[in-house]
């Protein structure tokens, strides 16, 4: 491991982010509420697992998966983010939801076909608790079933979550068999200075499909 990646571990172990994004903790804690035994949405719940994060029309899509490299942070957890040269993953947007952006690894590859390779290259090094790939920005994205595998057992044995963004309608297919959560997100409403996000589970192969979660997002300073 080269000098320069240790600093870069060392840094993203030692950071803790000012998150914008509430999790559900935080909604439930302002409440007076203790979470539910078994909470089937977050980091914690889907470490080991291939997910996929979908929507099309008003979507939040990258909304809940920067909320997912925030908790991530939060535990001092590695982040990865991966996409293709036409991602739309925009820096000053990420930093002011409260990601720290010196603890998070972007990658960007010039065809979205080799997004799944580079996970598992960064998955094999065991030191990422979360690997994002943004493949929105892809027409009719699939991910080979080999690749899937790979994926699948890299996650598990590294303890880690491998969340998938694309942009499709709810009735078309996921990226691969192998996916063991599919989710919708889409932006629901205001909510004074900030807006919600619909959680819609498409697929769960743990819990089964059907169930649906509301996350609370906070506007930028000054609106």
């Amino acid at each position: 491991m080269s000098d320069e990646l240790r600093a870069f571990l060392a840094n993203a172990r030692g950071t803790a982010a000012t998150a914008k994004v509430l999790s559900l903790d935080d909604l439930r804690a302002s409440r007076g509420e203790e979470a539910p035994a078994g909470e089937p949405w977050g980091l914690g719940a889907l470490r080991g697992r291939f997910v996929e994060l979908s929507a099309r029309g008003a979507t939040a899509t990258l909304t809940a998966a920067i909320g997912l490299v925030i908790e991530a942070q939060r535990e001092h957890e590695p982040v990865a983010w991966i996409m293709g040269a036409s991602g739309s993953f925009y820096p000053p947007d990420v930093a002011d939801s409260g990601v720290d952006l010196a603890a998070l690894v972007v990658v960007r590859v010039p065809d979205l076909a080799l997004a799944p390779r580079a996970a598992e290259r960064l998955l094999r090094s065991g030191a990422f608790g979360l690997v994002v790939l943004d493949l929105g920005g892809g027409a009719n994205v699939e991910i080979p079933m080999a690749h899937q595998g790979r994926l699948v057992t890299l996650a598990q044995a590294h303890d880690a979550a491998v969340v998938c963004i694309t942009e499709k309608p709810e009735d078309a297919s996921s990226i691969g068999s192998l996916v063991s959560l599919r989710a919708e997100a889409t932006r629901t409403g205001m909510l004074g200075s900030g807006f919600e996000v619909s959680l819609r589970v498409l697929k769960d192969k743990r819990r089964g499909p059907g169930w649906t979660r509301a996350i609370k997002v906070r506007g930028p300073d000054g609106t």
